[in-house]
């Protein structure tokens, strides 16, 4: 089992940037795919960023391209998401996610969630 956990949500101001944190426990995650999801109120949870094993192929939504970035550090058993020029329809949930695969396929549904960490943008 892995256990993931989120950080580095808060309120920023439109134009700001913010970076959460996903670190991974109970197993290593160098073999995974990983990735980051976001929901908003009253919206279904939608794909933000995919990683692969090594980080060397990553996916956008369209939302995110050119401004965020997935990345991940395997010897620290975390993955990163750094969200640039913020908009106030970014505010939603956070949750990071792992495939069991180390490439990411749309196909799939994520074996594994975390709690979420809340990124609310003010206009």
């Amino acid at each position: 089992q892995v256990q993931l956990v989120e950080s580095g949500g808060g309120l920023v101001q439109a134009g700001g940037s913010l970076r959460l944190s996903c670190a991974a426990s109970g197993r290593t995650i160098s073999s995974y795919a990983m990735g980051w999801f976001r929901q908003a109120p009253g919206k279904e949870r939608e794909f933000v960023a995919a990683i692969n094993w090594s980080g060397s192929r990553k996916y956008y939504a369209d939302s995110a391209k050119g401004r965020f970035t997935i990345s991940r550090d395997n010897a620290r058993n975390t993955v990163y998401l750094q969200m640039n020029s913020l908009k106030p329809e970014d505010t939603a949930v956070y949750y990071c996610a792992a495939w069991e695969s180390r490439e990411y396929s749309s196909s799939n549904y994520p074996h594994y969630w975390g709690q979420g960490t809340q990124v609310t943008v003010s206009s």
